[in-house]
């Protein structure tokens, strides 16, 4: 069979024939009948001005430039717009550098579908089923090969093929409508919560606004009262501040310390390994990178003896990590004595005055003390130890708010890019994002998670690796012949994933992964293959590209 070392030109199907004239050349086609009709000359199709006899057609000459007179013979086989200038001064033609006007012999194939033969397959002694059921370009019986008609048979396997074909294809489509309005019923859910958190971001500003006023004022009003300080003077909170910066350093130390020994036990672990691939790899085996890994290891190892340091002492370290006290570390009680501050004088002068007088006093002095450090003129030298539980609670409250406002305006941010992303035609990969199929190959296990990544883990145990990380939809050519179990590309416009910058290869560039997708009735990883190093081709099944049932001889891309 010849289908698969030429293009396959397919004509016009007819289901139920078209009538032509018994008179008719051998090798026309249903759409080049009115060409041949019968008369005493016959004029080229592609060049009009040229007109020969009608005995010359299919005499086993090339007569027209465009091979039209031969529709039935392969003598015109060999024009092609490929093929190099050969000027045939006693030939019309000319040369052989251009096109033939007929796409092939036709073959009937009644009880089947009719196609076009390449002409070079006519008379050639081979029996071309696959495209001529009928047998008749064999009609020369070259060599005795005698090809029989096979059309009744094939043509009703065919039949049972593509009716399950059919039925499996409107079976993908009744998914892929329900994958469309599960798709739709996402979106619609998106936008939703958009205009949802659109609202609560709008009312949340308004409260954070308002506790933010609140706050404003409460701080005003205690930050100029004048009251009698119930915490220690400034020597004590030198040591509160003092107690909580050596609290942290410690917490700091303790947490650097766990990090030293964790690395520590690593490093031990890498070091081990490498000094075992030292002394395990074979120096016979001519690898540049796996001997420059040796070498670095050595200068490593050389660096490492000659810089070796006195090691800290973990006792010393052990004691400084100790929480202070009376036995160890600083003793803080000494510093938390009660020390006189300016308010102190006040309030014993208050003291000893009438109930009324001592208000009415602490009220003047108090808007005194306001106005005054207003207008500058005196400083805001409060000596409390911290805020007020007034102050507190409405700091708490306004940032409460604020990091409301925040985390639903970051939620809000992600749902917007979202609403925009590509999701492909009628937004169906919204659907299947995040969703992962996975198929064994070799010693390999591989996984393609939607719109995520691609990977692959060794059977033999161990990580994944992964291969790809989604960048983008495509499209590209396919031209793979048919697979009789459907699991194929086939020929024509696909949709594909472009999955880049994976993990680095050995001595080699980033992974990278082309998905190619091609109709089914389910999600199906059915192939994995590695065009060139690190790059990789899976050929995916999926309900999410497929079209419409369309009649056979129409051409329609699952785009």
């Amino acid at each position: 069979m010849h289908q698969s070392q030429a293009l396959v030109l397919l004509g016009i199907i007819a289901r139920n024939g078209i009538a032509i004239a018994a008179s008719l050349p051998r090798g026309v086609g249903p759409e080049f009948v009115k060409f041949y009709e019968l008369k005493d000359t016959f004029t080229c199709i592609g060049h009009p001005s040229i007109t020969i006899p009608a005995s010359r057609v299919n005499d086993n000459s090339c007569d027209c430039p465009d091979g039209t007179d031969e529709p039935g013979t392969a003598a015109c086989a060999l024009l092609d717009r490929l093929s190099p200038q050969q000027p045939l001064p006693a030939s019309l033609s000319g040369t052989t550098n251009t096109t033939n006007a007929l796409p092939g012999f036709w073959c009937a194939n009644a009880g089947h579908i009719g196609s076009y033969l390449p002409f070079m397959y006519v008379n050639d002694g081979v029996c071309d089923y696959d495209l001529c059921c009928d047998g008749t370009e064999e009609y020369a019986r070259v060599g005795g090969v005698k090809c029989e008609n096979r059309c009744a048979e094939i043509g009703k396997e065919w039949r049972r093929v593509d009716k399950e074909r059919r039925e499996n294809l409107e079976r993908a489509n009744k998914r892929r409508r329900t994958m469309v309005k599960e798709s739709k019923e996402l979106r619609r859910r998106t936008e939703a919560k958009i205009t949802s958190l659109t609202e609560e971001i709008t009312e949340l500003e308004v409260k954070r606004d308002e506790l933010k006023a609140k706050l404003d004022d409460v701080e005003r009003q205690e930050r100029f009262k004048v009251v009698k300080n119930e915490g220690p003077g400034k020597l004590g909170v030198l040591a509160g501040l003092a107690k909580t910066r050596v609290n942290e350093l410690r917490d700091a130390l303790t947490k650097v310390m766990g990090e030293r020994q964790h690395l520590r036990t690593k490093v031990q672990e890498l070091e081990g390994i490498l000094a075992a691939f030292k002394e395990e790899y074979n120096p016979n085996f001519n690898d540049e990178g796996v001997k420059k890994a040796v070498r670095a290891w050595e200068d490593y190892s050389a660096k490492m003896t000659a810089d070796a340091q006195e090691q800290l002492n973990e006792a010393d370290i052990s004691e400084v990590m100790k929480e202070d006290g009376e036995e160890s570390g600083i003793d803080w009680k000494e510093f938390e004595e009660d020390e006189a501050t300016d308010t102190d004088i006040l309030y014993t002068f208050e003291a000893y005055l009438p109930g009324p007088v001592r208000d009415f006093l602490h009220s003047k002095i108090n808007n005194l003390r306001i106005w005054l450090i207003e207008n500058g003129m005196l400083a805001d030298s409060g000596s409390e130890k911290g805020e007020s539980h007034l102050v507190k609670a409405a700091r708490e409250a306004h940032d409460s708010a604020a990091n409301e406002v925040t985390s639903k305006r970051r939620t809000l941010e992600e749902q917007q890019q979202d609403l925009v992303k590509d999701y492909g035609r009628d937004d169906i990969f919204r659907y299947l994002k995040g969703k992962c199929i996975s198929t064994e190959a070799g010693e390999y296990e591989y996984e393609l998670c939607w719109l995520d990544k691609t990977s692959q883990k060794s059977k033999k145990g161990g990580g994944k690796t992964t291969m790809g990380n989604f960048d983008r939809f495509d499209v590209d050519e396919a031209d793979e012949e048919e697979r009789h179990d459907g699991k194929g590309l086939g020929r024509g416009k696909r949709v594909v994933l472009r999955y880049e910058n994976g993990q680095g290869c050995w001595n080699g560039p980033n992974r990278k992964t082309d998905v190619w997708l091609a109709c089914a009735e389910t999600e199906e990883l059915w192939r994995v293959s590695e065009l060139e190093k690190c790059v990789y081709k899976m050929e995916v099944g999926t309900p999410a590209v497929c079209e419409e049932v369309v009649e056979p001889g129409h051409v329609k891309d699952e785009l």
